[in-house]
């Protein structure tokens, strides 16, 4: 089947050496981009992460730091791989969790302004995950009825994942799904926004998950002795809260939304603060009861000087 885009899907896997992602870094990453027209586009390269592969991390994705050694660091090959996902909505399996949090730390600490605001995110597994809870190598055995051959390849997993998501559309297009409420409805469709919303039903503030936005699309802390408290409340009784976030071991994302909210806590008390400002130093209102203009004098007649007269006896 064709999928109904309005504009390019970019299905991506990262081999890494690690799972943080804060400080584990790309050995490989692999991109297939699917076009509105039915086209697509692979692009696979191997990156110098700058620092020694674990072991453990090279007998499961098959690079040694022998393979990367004279390839390109990401800062060297981060712009071109903006420029081939510019404009793409992005899609993988675990991608959400995973790949686009890696890829957006990668980003920003090559300082590359890679703009993520405007775009879906489908993560695959997401919708195995909540329709059938299987691992890739499941997945595509069930929904395609294949093996993975050369599993854990970062282009075969991605070519993997890209056929799983036509085959889950077109198994689930039409089937009801009941969330926790107890409300029914068809959240699988050949819709990337449609997608996006079942894909990311926690609704993240940051691809960690420190922070999600509640059900009145407010920002809350996810974690730890403030878990469920509106992060600008945080902020507000507890600043040093903030501090500790951002020097602490938590994603260059989550520290980028951290400021954001911040900021813009800042610039609504500087808001109210200039308000207040400007309502004391408005001029007062008259008074309601102002002064009677004064009576003109009247010239002096005869009259008045003889009652002068009659008054002083004179």
């Amino acid at each position: 089947m064709k999928l109904n885009l309005k504009r390019p899907l970019a299905f991506f896997d990262l081999e890494t050496t690690g799972v943080n992602v804060a400080s584990d870094r790309i050995v490989e990453i692999s991109i297939l981009k699917a076009m509105p027209d039915g086209t697509e586009d692979v692009k696979t390269m191997r990156i110098n992460p700058g620092i020694p592969i674990p072991l453990e991390s090279s007998l499961i994705h098959g690079i040694y730091d022998e393979d990367i050694k004279h390839a390109q660091t990401f800062k060297q090959a981060g712009e071109e791989l903006a420029r081939f996902l510019d404009d793409c909505d992005l899609a993988g399996y675990n991608s959400n969790r995973f790949d686009i949090p890696v890829l957006m730390e990668e980003f920003l600490r090559a300082g590359i302004d890679f703009d993520i605001d405007n775009r879906h995110f489908v993560d695959v597994q997401n919708i195995f995950h909540q329709m059938e809870q299987r691992t890739l190598k499941a997945a595509y055995q069930f929904y395609c009825g294949k093996n993975i051959e050369n599993a854990h390849s970062a282009e075969a997993d991605i070519k993997a994942t890209y056929e799983v998501l036509k085959a889950q559309i077109e198994k689930y297009e039409n089937k009801d799904w009941e969330d926790k409420k107890g409300l029914v409805s068809k959240p699988v469709q050949n819709n990337i926004e449609a997608l996006h919303k079942f894909t990311n039903l926690n609704k993240p503030v940051d691809f960690a998950a420190r922070m999600v936005y509640n059900e009145d699309g407010v920002e809350v802390i996810n974690f730890g002795k403030h878990k469920g408290r509106a992060v600008e409340d945080v902020f507000q009784s507890e600043p040093s809260y903030y501090n500790w976030m951002l020097n602490g071991d938590f994603p260059l994302y989550t520290k980028r939304c951290l400021e954001k909210i911040w900021n813009r806590m800042n610039a609504k008390k500087e808001q109210l603060r200039n308000e207040r400002q400007a309502a004391n130093t408005a001029p007062r209102p008259e008074s309601v009861n102002p002064q009677k203009p004064k009576e003109e004098a009247k010239p002096i007649n005869t009259d008045m000087l003889e009652q002068l007269k009659m008054k002083f006896g004179k």
